[in-house]
């Protein structure tokens, strides 16, 4: 649910990074506001729980342009990565216009992994969303681990129609832009459809 400020001549874009526990959600969030200007972003916010936290931010990308005259400012969540925050999870798929699942690419993570999948398709079907017809990426983290899956694997297991898929080490970078560039652009191509 994009929102448009008319008079800042902005229209505002929410993006939700998703997946299970410590798959790296935030790591992606935080090397994202650390490598973007400072006139170009917000504030990090961090909602910390006992276990686990919220991150999100706003940012202004300077090289993706305008639609029909306004700039494109984009939100960055993330959700708790626990099972037993699904109530926050929801609340913050609510208006979000693209979502990037990050899975984490270890072996004894798989389960975590289909379970957070199947719980995201069923979260997003409550808000009134299909992940099929959404902005959709899938990012295949801690690929510089010694237990990794293979990625056509991963792949295999965790598309589910044939979205862009980027293998990442989001600790140093690596894949992270390309991630959001590539959801950024899947928004921004819905937008000028509208």
């Amino acid at each position: 649910m994009t929102f448009i400020n008319y008079a800042s001549r902005e229209i505002n874009c929410k993006i939700v990074y998703y997946g299970p526990g410590l798959c790296g959600k935030t790591t992606n969030l935080q090397y994202i506001y650390d490598s973007t200007a400072p006139q170009a972003k917000g504030k990090l916010i961090s909602l910390a729980t006992e276990t686990d936290r919220t991150l999100f931010f706003d940012f202004m990308p300077l090289e993706l342009g305008t639609v029909r005259g306004f700039k494109t400012r984009f939100h960055l969540y993330t959700v708790p990565g626990q099972v037993y925050y699904d109530a926050s999870r929801k609340l913050i798929l609510k208006g979000v216009d693209g979502v990037v699942f990050v899975a984490d690419s270890q072996e004894e993570r798989m389960d975590a992994n289909i379970e957070s999948l199947y719980n995201l398709e069923e979260n997003l079907g409550s808000q009134g969303y299909d992940l099929n017809n959404i902005p959709y990426v899938l990012q295949l983290n801690k690929r510089d681990l010694p237990n990794v899956i293979p990625a056509d694997e991963l792949t295999h297991e965790l598309q589910r129609k044939g979205e862009p898929m980027f293998e990442a080490v989001a600790t140093n970078g690596t894949g992270v832009f390309d991630t959001l560039k590539a959801v950024a652009k899947q928004v921004l191509t819905e937008l000028r459809k509208g």
